[in-house]
């Protein structure tokens, strides 16, 4: 069942309703859902315009709208509140429509402001004033893509409410260019294309250049297997440099091998040209990551999970040693995962911190979780959060 249809997730979107009229004095028009995502695999291709496969997973973000007539007072102003910190009374941070510029925006409201700003750069969109409040349980800083599901969330309500008639991969272009140009992070395609897209017990093959997309079961409750998320709970965010390091030495390899993308090169043997060794490492996981991405799709649709496994470690072992995105908590929690017989792991996300992602049987959730508490405790290492996960339905009405 999809977490839509929950008691628990009834019991948020009514105590968000009353939170809500409590903030603004007035009810919210509605209440719309995204969800954050896992990616099983794919890592860092999207912006290659490459292969990608993620799900939507029942954690989201939670976003309630009253959009302001013309007659209220201030009815430019667009009011933006949080539940996250909880307390009584949120801090409402307010900005009027003209004053929405770059980075202008401080802390967690620059996303849906963002959002604003991109819709407002459409032809025949005008936003006008309105009030927001978020709740979000998908942990911040995790590497499960808070900030898209904040931005998906603000998009699809905003595109229903003001009957935009936009489809899902324009939304998903739109959230992209609220991200790399109004937040400064310069991110891909992937988080919200997963947010708006999947449909529940499933990944999202995407390919990122054509936008193509196809739903792949995951075989997982057949196969009595789940995905067991390990939060490090050391924070990663796409605004600092390590992000836009690796996506720049990609470019440079393109100019080197004379590509639009690096989703053009076949081979890691066509990688020779590339004289510097820290570029050509960077180049052969993006080369080596959209060939598993492949090789993921085709032995899901044969639900041979110990092909899959092999593939998420490998993934792990390119990331950590070509990318060099990985970190020593990510590193100890796939390694501790594996060796309490995992039929595979790898970190998830933009790395340097966040969440690593292993594939295991149902009955493994407890003695898993186990060797990777034991593991952090004994590395000295910050208790992580550990949680297992379910493929459910991409953004809509909660």
């Amino acid at each position: 069942m999809s977490i839509s249809g929950s008691k628990d997730h009834a019991a948020r979107v009514a105590a968000l309703r009353e939170k809500f009229t409590k903030t603004f004095g007035h009810h919210p028009e509605g209440i719309w859902r995204a969800p954050g995502r896992v990616n099983l695999i794919g890592e860092h291709t999207d912006y290659n315009m490459g292969y990608v496969l993620p799900f939507a997973i029942d954690k989201n973000a939670l976003v309630a709208i009253r959009r302001k007539s013309q007659l209220e007072p201030e009815s430019q102003s667009l009011d933006f509140a949080s539940t996250y910190g909880g307390g009584e009374t949120l801090a409402v941070t307010s900005i009027t429509v003209d004053e929405l510029v770059p980075r202008a925006v401080p802390g967690w409201a620059a996303y849906p402001a963002a959002v604003v700003w991109a819709l407002n750069q459409v032809q025949g969109v005008e936003l006008s004033g309105f009030e927001l409040l978020v709740d979000s349980d998908v942990p911040v800083g995790s590497g499960l893509s808070s900030s898209h599901a904040m931005e998906v969330g603000t998009i699809v309500a905003l595109n229903d409410l003001y009957a935009l008639g936009l489809s899902h991969t324009q939304m998903a272009l739109l959230t992209q260019r609220a991200e790399n140009e109004f937040v400064g992070a310069p991110t891909g395609i992937m988080d919200q294309s997963a947010s708006l897209m999947s449909q529940a017990q499933h990944a999202l093959f995407l390919d990122c250049r054509s936008m193509d997309a196809q739903n792949v079961p995951l075989p997982l409750a057949q196969e009595d297997a789940v995905i067991l998320v390990m939060d490090t709970r050391v924070e990663h965010s796409h605004v600092d440099g390590g992000y836009a390091a690796r996506r720049r030495s990609c470019e440079q390899a393109c100019e080197v091998l004379g590509v639009d993308a690096l989703r053009d090169v076949a081979r890691v043997d066509d990688l020779v040209a590339i004289d510097d060794p820290v570029i050509r490492r960077r180049a052969k996981h993006i080369v080596t990551e959209n060939q598993r991405v492949l090789d993921t799709v085709k032995v899901l649709n044969e639900a041979d999970l110990a092909a899959v496994g092999q593939l998420l470690y490998q993934s792990h072992v390119s990331m950590r040693d070509d990318y060099e995105i990985s970190s020593e908590e990510l590193d100890a929690a796939v390694e501790a995962a594996m060796g309490a017989g995992a039929i595979g792991a790898r970190m998830t996300g933009g790395g340097f911190g966040g969440s690593a992602i292993a594939l295991i049987k149902r009955d493994q959730v407890q003695s898993v979780s186990q060797a990777v508490l034991t593991a952090f405790e004994q590395a000295g290492y910050v208790q992580p959060n550990i949680f297992t996960v379910v493929a459910d339905e991409g953004a809509g009405r909660a």
